[in-house]
Formats: structure tokens, sequence, C-alpha cells
């Protein structure tokens, strides 16, 4: 039986087998959760020992547990990938939106709905299918694997960084495959060659030392939210350009080939302006609206507070205010210093009459891979041979850190293989994955290694 055949025949237990990972409520971020991190991991590690990995294993860190596992039997002529994914989960919040209980797999229609689905539970998952069916069929791997597992990429992967520079040696390969990305449409494979990085900022205002009457106080006191929107309104112009001085002094700018690349993705601007109920997109001048979503750097608000926000009204000036800013970067900016920049810049157009304070939540850089790497071949291959087209190449506007860590530690690039869609509602209520591309993730992902056997390196 070929593996490919193996995969169709056992693909109902393949999903009932993902379906008992989805119900762990392996939540990261809550503490009270941690007992379901650790069973998820077990679980997981039962899953390795299962399809025939060998030094598979538990490694314990300050915060989750990560799960590793081996098959190195390919030989030292056949590349080596390590692949990585995540089995730690966003909180389900707000509950009362869920059609169905986020830790009960539902099926409706052609998708699975329940909280890791799609991110990353399913999509890491038709790895450990894929190993198992060339296991169980060919009785041999046609490259080497190593295949790591976290359960804190939701909340920042703080203990990954150090787990790869203590086991760099074990962890050595020749490239990352990571499946925690989206493809461009549902029949429109794609492989996304670039993310950005990120660097998160809050701003806080103080104004006087307590809450005032707007009556009596109006008109004669700084107001710390009228300051924070100074602040905010002064960080872009009305064409999108940020103003932060050397803020694009390192911005690789995009290549004629990049450009034409992105004009190649089937984008209908109308549909996307329908789908999210606008009259109008809004961006960087001189750059399309893909582009800017993409592969341009940005700076957005993404939490604003102060004052009073219950129920009516009430007349008061407030002491302080405070905002959640975040700069989506591309190479070659450092978070670092982006952060400083915004940090000098804040503070010197604050209205006088209150104080201000930065700080840098946290950050990551940008990635990218070369379009001719012999893996991201590898790749464009099995998509082409199991969705009978080849995919397009794109970058996508969100962050994975660790991609940027692991070319930094192990000196290796990341092919970024997802088989998610933009609208499967990751960190939202009603997160779905669809079967149909569990099952062909499975065959893509089995493909890959074959692929990857006989894909001339690149010299």
């Amino acid at each position: 039986m070929s593996y490919l055949n193996y995969i169709d025949e056992n693909f109902e237990r393949f999903k009932s087998e993902l379906f008992d990972l989805l119900r762990i409520p392996s939540i990261s971020a809550v503490s009270s959760n941690r007992p379901d991190i650790k069973r998820a991991a077990h679980y997981l590690k039962g899953q390795f020992e299962h399809i025939g990995l060998n030094n598979v294993d538990l490694h314990d860190t300050p915060g989750n547990p990560i799960v590793y596992g081996e098959y190195l039997e390919a030989g030292p002529d056949k590349p080596t990938v390590l692949i990585y994914g995540h089995y730690d989960v966003q909180p389900p919040e707000p509950l009362d939106l869920w059609q169905t209980p986020p830790f009960e797999p539902t099926v409706r229609g052609e998708d699975v709905y329940a909280r890791g689905a799609s991110d990353d539970k399913g999509q890491s998952f038709t790895h450990v299918k894929a190993i198992e069916s060339w296991l169980k069929t060919e009785g041999r791997l046609p490259v080497n694997v190593k295949l790591i597992l976290e359960g804190e990429e939701e909340i920042g992967s703080a203990h990954l960084v150090p787990f790869l520079r203590k086991h760099k040696e074990m962890l050595a390969c020749d490239m990352v495959l990571i499946s925690d990305t989206s493809m461009f449409d549902k029949n429109v494979p794609s492989l996304t060659y670039g993310l950005r990085g990120l660097a998160y900022m809050q701003v806080f205002v103080q104004g006087t030392n307590r809450d005032l009457h707007s009556g009596a106080y109006g008109g004669a006191v700084q107001n710390p939210l009228n300051a924070l929107c100074e602040i905010i309104a002064g960080l872009k112009n009305k064409d999108g350009v940020i103003q932060i001085p050397g803020f694009y002094d390192d911005v690789v700018d995009l290549t004629p080939e990049e450009r034409e690349a992105a004009a190649k993705l089937p984008f209908n601007e109308q549909a996307f302006k329908d789908s999210l109920g606008i009259t109008e997109v809004f961006g960087e001048k001189g750059y399309t609206t893909i582009e800017r979503k993409s592969s341009r750097p940005t700076l957005d608000v993404n939490g604003i507070w102060g004052g009073y926000q219950g129920e009516g009204a009430k007349t008061v000036l407030p002491a302080k205010a405070g905002a959640k800013i975040s700069m989506r970067l591309v190479p070659d900016q450092d978070p670092k210093k982006i952060a400083q920049l915004f940090s000098d810049y804040v503070k010197k157009i604050a209205p006088s009459g209150v104080s201000v304070i930065v700080e840098e939540h946290h950050g990551g850089h940008a990635a990218m891979t070369d379009l001719n790497f012999y893996g991201l071949q590898a790749a464009a291959k099995a998509f082409h041979d199991i969705y009978g087209k080849a995919p397009l190449f794109a970058r996508e506007g969100g962050s994975i850190p660790i991609v940027a860590d692991f070319r930094k530690i192990l000196g290796v690039d990341s092919i970024l293989m997802g088989f998610g869609l933009n609208s499967d509602a990751i960190h939202a209520p009603n997160e779905k994955f669809s079967l149909q591309d569990f099952h062909r993730g499975i065959k893509t992902s089995a493909k890959f290694l074959e692929h990857l056997a006989t894909t001339p390196k690149n010299e």
C-alpha cells in the first residue's frame, strides 16, 4: 500500500485523533489550565511513540513542556528538516459568540469548529500523520526529520529560544518546516516566503493626581485623553505615512519582481471591502492594498483606555489614559531600534501639562526566505501534486518571531507551508479548519518529504 492510499484509508481515524487533541483546553495564557497543557503534551508524546519516532521525550522548561521526536535513519547524505508547531491555544472568550462549545469539536459542512482547529493543532497534526503514513507503509522516511511541538507560542514562546540554544546540536538541521500560516484561498495554495516583524508598545499619559469634575476644572488643566489623542494623531499623516523620524531608514524596498508577484495574486479589492463592510481602503500612499497589508511597515492603535466607560454620562476629566500600539516591521528594521525611536518621538510630541511613560511590550524581527531555496521548491512541488496547481508565493502581514530565531540560532531558513484560511477565525469565536485541507495537508506534507529527498540542494 502506498502512503497516499494509507492516508485515504485511515483518514477517519486521523480525524478522530485530531478531535481528541482539540478537546483538551490547552490554554497557555490561563494558569488554571496548566494540567490541560500537560495532558496535551502527553497526548502528543503518545502519538510520536505510536507512529515510530525515536528519542521521543517531553523536555521540561520553566514554563510548558516541549514535545520532541526524531527519525535520523535516512542517512547523512539526505537533508534534515526540523518540523515545528505548537499545541497551546488562545483563550476562547467571548464564549457567548461560539455557536458550539469551543472544546467540543463540531463538524458543520466541510469544516471542524473548535479552538485550535487551525491555530495550530490541526495544521501541525498534518505532519504527524504524514510521518506515520510513510513509516507504516514504507518502513522509513526519505529524509531525516526532527519534530518539536511547544506549548507557549500563544504567550510569546518565552522558553523556546533558551531551549534552542541549549539543544542547538540536537536540533541541527537544513531547514525548518512550519504550518501556522494561511493559503491565499481555498483552492489557491500558496507558500509564505516573508513575515513581518513586530514592535509592540504601551503609552501611559498621566495628568492630575485624581479624576476631576469637568465643570469645575474643564478648560483649566490638560486632559490626558485629549493629550493621548493628540499624540496618536501625530504618529501618521493623512496619507498613512508614519511620522517617526528614522522609522523608514532601514526599510528594504519591494523589488520590481516582488511587486509583480504580488500583482499576480488573485486579490479582489471590492470583495475585500465588502467582506469587511467598508466602502474605502486606507493605507500608505503609493502602494497597493495587498502590498500595504503584507509587505510594508505599519503602525496601529490596538487599544485605548481612560475616563468613564459605564452606562450613561459622567462629567469627568480622567487623571490618566493609555494606549497599546503595534508596529509591523519589514526587513531590515530592528524592533529594539524602532521601539526607541517610537518612545523618543512620543515624548517629543506630547503636549505640556501631562507626563508620558512609554513601555516596550515585546517584539520580533521580520523573516524572509529566498524564493530559489530548494526546500521551498520541494514544498511547491508537493502543493502542485496534491492541489493540482502550482502555488503562489506571498508575503504575509503577520509575525512569527520564532522564525527569525531559527535563522539566528540554528542558521537555517524556514518554509511556511500553511493549510489554513484567513477566514478560519483564529483567535476569535468559531475558529474552524477545513477537513478537506486537513486531508490534503497530510498528503502535501508526505509529498514534501518525498520531493525534498530528490530536489537538488542550492550551491
